[in-house]
């Protein structure tokens, strides 16, 4: 019995001691996984603590980036001597548009488009877009700025060629039809052109630039830019800024070199009063005028097509809203577009060049050719002919409508107030306009 209760004792001894050993280890791992646990969260807490602290020092060089980034696309920080002397005078040709009235109309879309193209990171004309006289399509939908769209008219050979419709709309043929030894004026007129082509080649200018520089001298700024846009692209805003511009300047330039070619007794030349010319004969004129052209030159039928379809909207006289839409709205949204694209191309990597200051030195010498070409072949004319010319409206042959025939009325006036020759010089302008036209086209067959 004794040794039976030993048994239990020692065996209740045992067992206690392995409970209490047990528990003792379930404390020891719940206290481990407490202390585990414990560290666990700290760690969490941790770096949730660092992570907030590296995004609020993210954030920090994120805004302190931003802002670098900001500054660095300021167009202050991008601005040098060649942008800023662009700038300067893309102000003074406003300035000359709206003070002293230069061609208001186109000088004023031009300059301001200048204005816009040089402002650094405005990036609304690239001109690598249309780099070696092509429309890079690829480069063109992913990066290209408003200009850069609106160019596409110039491009594409369209503005010019909608101007010429409302010029049509605008002209009145008459007086050329009354008197057809007018043609030959405004033809003899384009002289300067080809004088001014062959003086740009021998200054080493490329057969293309030479012609598209030649141009000038026909003054008429929507040809001077359909047949530069063709020919010689990179040169553009160059020759627009010095056609524009000496067409602004009619009233100086030509009367000096009026009274260097004519004499007191050829500027009193009384011209008779001009037939009057039918209806039917106006209304016939674009339609063969279009017709012999195309058929001679198709290169031409794009400009005189569309300027006598303009003429003959205005003398059927029964499409006159169409008339009139060409006249007004059209024409005015259409030079809008012209002036500030064109104005567009003149960056300063284009404008700021030895070659800017060779094309507006062959302009004068382009426009005065021009002036003196109609004025002689007036008095050639007056040798053989009964019936004098008077010699002043020889000049009327440039093209700048009405502003050269005024300028012949003007000069006329001065030694005799009752010679009235602006209906007599109404005939070689509008020939200049037909003329320049066939000079662009025939200059494009050749080198086009």
């Amino acid at each position: 019995m004794k040794s039976t209760k030993k048994i239990i004792i020692l065996l209740a001894a045992l067992f206690s001691m392995a409970a209490v050993s047990v528990f003792a280890q379930t404390d020891t791992v719940q206290n481990t996984t407490t202390i585990e646990a414990t560290q666990f969260v700290e760690t969490e807490q941790t770096q949730v603590t660092n992570a907030a602290a590296a995004r609020d020092y993210s954030q920090d060089i994120s805004v302190g980036q931003s802002l670098l980034d900001f500054l660095g696309t300021m167009g202050f920080t991008n601005l040098t001597w060649q942008v800023i002397v662009m700038l300067l005078i893309a102000c003074i040709l406003i300035y000359l548009a709206i003070v002293k009235g230069f061609e208001p109309l186109l000088l004023l879309p031009i300059a301001f488009g200048m204005l816009l193209t040089n402002l650094p990171g405005a990036n609304m004309f690239h001109a690598e877009l249309f780099a070696e006289g092509h429309v890079h399509w690829g480069e063109f939908t992913s990066g290209a700025g408003l200009l850069d769209y609106l160019y596409l008219g110039v491009k594409l050979g369209i503005y010019p060629c909608l101007i010429f419709v409302g010029i049509g709309a605008m002209t009145d043929f008459g007086p050329l039809i009354a008197n057809p030894k007018s043609l030959l004026l405004g033809a003899a007129a384009q002289l300067g052109i080809f004088i001014t082509f062959i003086g740009a080649s021998l200054l080493g200018f490329l057969p293309n630039e030479a012609a598209s520089i030649g141009i000038i001298g026909g003054a008429d700024g929507p040809t001077a830019i359909f047949l530069t846009s063709k020919l010689a692209p990179h040169l553009l805003g160059p020759i627009a800024v010095a056609a524009y511009s000496y067409m602004a300047l009619v009233p100086v330039i030509q009367p000096p070199i009026m009274k260097l070619l004519t004499t007191n007794k050829e500027r009193c030349i009384k011209m008779g009063q001009l037939r009057t010319v039918s209806k039917r004969d106006k209304i016939l004129f674009p339609i063969v005028i279009t017709a012999i052209v195309a058929l001679i030159l198709p290169d031409a039928t794009s400009l005189i097509g569309c300027l006598m379809f303009g003429n003959l909207l205005k003398e059927c006289a029964v499409a006159d809203r169409l008339s009139k839409t060409a006249q007004n709205e059209m024409l005015n949204i259409v030079t809008i577009f012209l002036g500030v694209t064109v104005g567009a191309t003149a960056t300063a990597e284009t404008f700021l060049s030895p070659q800017t200051i060779y094309i507006i030195v062959l302009g004068v010498i382009a426009f005065s050719f021009g002036t003196a070409g109609g004025v002689l072949l007036a008095k050639f004319i007056n040798i053989f002919s009964k019936n004098k010319i008077n010699p002043l409206i020889g000049s009327a042959g440039v093209s700048a409508v009405p502003m050269a025939a005024r300028v012949s009325q003007t000069v006329g006036q001065q030694y005799d107030k009752s010679n009235y020759l602006l209906m007599h010089a109404m005939g070689p302008n509008v020939a200049g306009v037909i003329g320049s036209a066939v000079a662009a086209g025939l200059l494009l067959s050749f080198l086009g």
